[in-house]
């Protein structure tokens, strides 16, 4: 599945997800998405970014915070040496990744075009 078939999905409520996708899935999926990194337990996924400076960088994060709210599904949010941003992806319910995930990675990608900083 391609990063703008996420976009054009809808996050479910986690509560009525089960199981957290399997590895070979998850890593398919990473291949779509440039910049996302597998943390080691396999359970999220991280990507980071820089910008030039901490309004660049809180203007991205208040954006990251809409897509999450509109979908009502919240990753992990780290602002770092005030222009590093990193972001984390994981349904908390199932301690694992699910296709909620890969829709926000997707629309965080679409905020930059998808170039990451």
């Amino acid at each position: 599945m391609t990063q703008e078939s996420f976009r054009q999905r809808r996050c479910v409520a986690c509560e009525g997800l089960s199981s957290p996708m399997g590895e070979e899935e998850v890593r398919r999926h990473l291949e779509s998405f440039p910049g996302w990194q597998l943390d080691p337990t396999g359970k999220k996924i991280s990507k980071s970014y820089r910008f030039p400076n901490f309004v660049a960088a809180f203007e991205f994060l208040k954006q990251v915070a809409d897509i999450a709210e509109l979908e009502q599904h919240h990753p992990d949010l780290h602002l770092e040496r005030y222009r590093h941003v990193v972001i984390d992806l994981w349904t908390h319910a199932i301690g694992g990744l699910s296709e909620n995930d890969w829709i926000v990675a997707a629309k965080i990608d679409q905020i930059l075009d998808g170039s990451g900083r």
